[in-house]
Formats: C-alpha cells, structure tokens, sequence
C-alpha cells in the first residue's frame, strides 16, 4: 500500500473507490469514520421526507407520543388500547429522542416522524460499525470495511433505518452481543484477560437492552451460536469467559423491574399479549397474513441484501470448503442454526433474519480477500444484476410518478441515471477489476438508487400516503381545533397525524360524531358511504362534502377512496 495512499486523502480519492479503501485501511480510526459518513449518505436520505408508513411505524410512533403527553412510562397504549406486544425499550428511545427534540426546537415536534426515527437511524449507523468491530475479530481490516459497506448497502438494512420500529436498534443490540461472543471464542487466553470486565459487561449489557427492545428474540440469536459450538467442540468452556456470575445479576438487574412493574399493572395481560398473542402465535400460524413456506428468507435475501447478495452463491463453495476453519466455523454457526429456525416458522416477515446479515456479509468478503469466489461463468453472469435493478426502479418510477402523479419525478433523474452507470460498471468490468473493486461500485449504486427513491420518488407518490391527505384537508380548513371520526379507513398513521383522540368508529358512528359544531370531521372510505348516508339522513344531518381523496393503503395493500365530510353545525 503506497505511501500516497496513507498520508495525502486527495489522492485516495482521485484513485477512485479503491483508493479510498486503500485510504481506510490503514488504521481503524480512520475506517470508522469513513465507514460512518458512507451510512450518513445512505441513511439520511428521505429521512425526513417521507410521511409515517402503516402500520408498525405509526403504532410505535403513536404510543411513543401519548407516552411523552401523558407522562406514563411504564404503560403502553394506542389510543385507548393497550399495546403489550413488545416491551418498553424502544418507546422509552423514541421518547428521549421527542424530548431532545422537543428542548432544542421551537417547533412542535411531536407530529414530525423523523424524530421518532432517530433510534433507528442510530442503531443502522451502529449496525454498520459493529459489523466491522465483530470482522476484525476474524480477519484483517480490509475485510471488515468491506463487510461493513455491505451492511450499510443493503436494501433491508436502509429501510430499517427509516423506519420507527425496533429493527434497527435490535440488530445493533444483537451485533454488540455476537461481537463479545466472537472474541470470547477466538481469543487466545492472555489477551482476553487483559480486557478484565469490559467485554462480559459489554455483552450482558447488550443483552437487556435486546430483550427490553423485543422480548427474547435476541436470546435466540446470541444462544444459538454457543449452543452449536458446544456441540461441534465438545466443549463450553470458553463461555465462561463471559463472567455469568457478575453478567447475569446485572441483565437481572436491567431486565426485571419494568417487567415486574408491567405485570404488576397489567395483571397478566402483558405476558399474554406479548408472549401468547404476539410470540407464540407466530411460530405456528402465519399472523396478520404473513405466513410463507420454508425458503422464503432464501428467496427474499436476494432482494433484501442487494447489491452484496449477488456475491453469496460465488462465496458459497469456499465457505463450504473451510467451514472447519475457526473463524468460519463461528459464523456459520451464528448464521445457520437461527436461519432454520426461522424458515421453520410458520410467520415470516423480511427483517426477521436481518441479524443474521451480518454474518453472510463476512463470510462473503473473507472470500473476496482470499481470491475465493467461484469462476462458474454461470454464477458470475448473475453480476447482470447489479446494472438490471437501476434499470428497473428508473422505469418503474417513471411509470409510477407519470400515471399517478402526472410528472416524471425529474430530481430523482440524476441519481437514478448515475446508479446506472456505476451498476453498469459493477457488471461490466466485474471480470476486469474483480470483485472487490465491482462490489464498491455496486454499493455506491445502491446509495443512489435510495438517495433516489427515498428523496424524490417515494415522497412524491401522494396516492400512498391517504393520511397525510386527510391531515393537509383538515387542518386546511378554517378550524383551531378539528375533530375527526373515520369509518372503514382505521389506520394508525391517521391517528398519529390528525390526532389523538381522532375516533374510529362505524359509518353509523361517523354520523352521529357529525352532531354538534361544524369543525367536525368525517372520513369515509367508498364501502361505507351507503351506510354513512342513510344514518345521516336517518339522525337529519347536516354536512358537505369537504375534499376526496383515491389512493393506496400500504397498511392493508389496498386501494382506498376516501370522502371527507364537515359538518355543518345545529340549526
């Protein structure tokens, strides 16, 4: 590595992608913040811009909300309803992130989504460090940039991060665990001594914090691997590393008072809701229309992990060969055992095996470092794909933007026209550059491409987001204090924009909340407007017709039309 490379950035970058890698490499400060601005530009893109997503997004974000109004923090509830299917952890981030926010702005930030994101925007940025934190462990620094820019590259992983839910955090939980679990086993006596009680309290630590996010999924993750170990070795001495004696009291200790707390308060109902109700019933039934058959995550990961995936079956023989090899014979054990696990379950929803990404992603670039990836010319012509997907989201988001939107989306044109110069470079020159120099450019093609998406496409297709419609028409009108009531559209994002109290109800109870002041509002989806009608006409009703709205209902896969009506007060 030349001397250029290490002391003059500038030249790293007129070297190109390499050179900035070759620039990286060089010490781990250096890699972290490298890696850390690459997450930046592929994380906070649309951060902002785009309108709550139905329905995990807006229930997480809804109850975060009436968390911090009502000042209950042991208790969790949408509206009236109690919310019992995952534990506190990540209400209790989203509220620290609402009260910062809240403290250094003069807005008010309560209906703005993108502070309830901030966790997760933090636990993606984290995803991606400890990626390369736990592939240091196993192989030089090199490598795990490499499968760190993966991770930050992925399609699942860069959704997540733009999403209100738990996923994101769970997996930086899960990461921080897996990476104490790895050194634990590799580490030669002497040199794990001398971290004394870091890595154990790092790693029990990390544990809570998993098991308040979601409940014991995380135990299932960071089990798994020791369990599997064990049992190939013949032996578990090296967990002992771990210090369980001063570890366990102090996961105890985080962990158990706002379980006591909640079950004291609940008087049962949490353990049935998120235990019974939530955990169980997805392993033997496909909840909320979300089962699937065994090999639907293998299927799904060719999306999910793109642009990265397509390297997984070039990698596939060499990991088969030296799946002996310690550090090899770790990840696989890691990834493996889970991943029959969850293909088993009958409930199958894409970030489920998210945590195991990570593992896949090292794998992969230990064998990109060791020249290891097959020659089957058969296998390297999947590299088309890297050029093909560009392709495919310029022209369905030109078809999309023009038949529903009435424009072609021309800002997204310039991030779109250069994903497809670098994913058409990833392809082409894949056997000229080989596959280190093709898997950068393929990464960059996939921060475009979100840049793209998230920044100007997906904002701009209003018919997907009803509730913002509904919002921008109510608070449009000359009312201080609107009230609104929806039958037959019952989506939580409505809740988290318009309101709170926001009621919903019948066609028969729209019409009656109709009564009285003429800031009241009813929203109505197209198969209740019969039964509306007839029960306003029945009570002798006075209303309009105050705006229309047709679009789709992401939470439902539907489409939707909405009609909302004013009242026009009493007599």
């Amino acid at each position: 590595m030349s001397d250029d490379a290490s002391d003059r950035p500038g030249e790293a970058w007129r070297r190109g992608l390499s050179g900035i890698l070759d620039y990286a490499a060089e010490n781990n400060r250096r890699a972290i913040w490298i890696l850390l601005a690459f997450a930046l530009i592929a994380f906070l893109p649309g951060y902002s811009k785009v309108p709550p997503i139905d329905r995990d997004e807006a229930r997480f974000a809804q109850a975060t909300k009436q968390m911090v109004a009502s000042g209950e923090y042991v208790d969790i509830r949408f509206q009236n309803d109690v919310r019992y299917q995952k534990p506190v952890g990540i209400y209790w981030l989203q509220a620290a992130a609402l009260k910062i926010a809240d403290a250094v702005s003069t807005r008010d930030m309560q209906n703005r989504i993108y502070v309830y994101r901030i966790p997760s925007l933090i636990g993606a940025v984290g995803a991606v460090i400890a990626t390369f934190w736990i592939a240091l462990a196993f192989a030089s620094r090199r490598v795990a940039i490499l499968a760190a820019v993966m991770m930050a590259s992925s399609i699942l992983l860069g959704l997540e991060a733009r999403l209100a839910k738990t996923d994101a955090m769970l997996l930086l939980t899960t990461l921080l665990s897996i990476g104490v679990l790895a050194r634990a086993y590799l580490s030669p006596p002497g040199e794990w001594e001398a971290d004394r009680l870091r890595l154990p309290v790092t790693f029990w630590v990390a544990l809570a914090a998993g098991v308040l996010l979601k409940g014991p999924l995380i135990l299932l993750f960071v089990g798994l691997p020791i369990v599997t170990l064990a049992i190939i070795d013949r032996s578990a001495g090296w967990a002992m590393r771990l210090r369980p004696l001063i570890g366990l009291p102090i996961f105890l200790l985080l962990v158990l008072p706002w379980f006591i707390a909640i079950i004291g308060r609940s008087g049962g109902a949490f353990l049935s809701d998120s235990v019974g109700r939530d955990l169980l019933s997805k392993v033997v039934s496909g909840q909320e229309s979300h089962g699937a058959p065994p090999g639907y995550y293998i299927v799904l990961f060719f999306i999910t992990f793109w642009p990265a995936s397509i390297l997984a079956g070039l990698a596939t023989p060499w990991v088969w060969r030296e799946k002996w090899e310690t550090p090899v014979k770790f990840l696989l054990a890691w990834l493996v055992p889970a991943w029959i696990v969850f293909e088993l379950i009958i409930t199958k929803l894409p970030h489920y095996v998210l945590p195991l990404y990570p593992a896949i992603a090292i794998l992969m670039a230990m064998a990109i470092d060791r020249r290891a990836l097959s020659r089957q010319k058969w296998m390297e012509y999947g590299t088309f794909w890297w050029f093909a997907i560009p392709v495919f989201f310029f022209v369905g988001s030109l078809v999309l933007l023009l038949r529903y939107e009435g424009y072609p989306g021309w800002p997204a044109w310039p991030f779109l026209g250069a994903a497809m110069v670098f994913g058409f470079r990833a392809w082409w020159l894949y056997f000229v550059d080989g596959p280190e120099r093709s898997m950068l450019r393929a990464a960059v093609t996939s921060v475009l491409l979100a840049i793209a998406v998230y920044w100007s496409v997906l904002p701009s297709l209003a018919m997907l987001f009803p509730s913002v419609a509904v919002a921008q028409a109510v608070r449009g009108s000359d009312c201080d204090e609107p009230k609104v009531a929806s039958a037959g559209y019952h989506e939580p994002s409505l809740v988290f924009l318009v309101g709170t109290d926001t009621a919903l109800t019948s066609a028969g109870g729209a019409a009656d909340f109709l009564q009285g002041d003429s800031c009241r509002f009813a929203v109505i989806e197209s198969s209740q407007d019969r039964t509306f009608a007839r029960r306003a006409e029945a009570i002798g009703l006075r209303y309009t017709k105050a705006s229309q709205f047709k679009g789709y209902n992401l939470g439902s896969g539907r489409r939707v039309n909405l009609t909302i009506y004013r009242s026009l007060g009493n007599l």
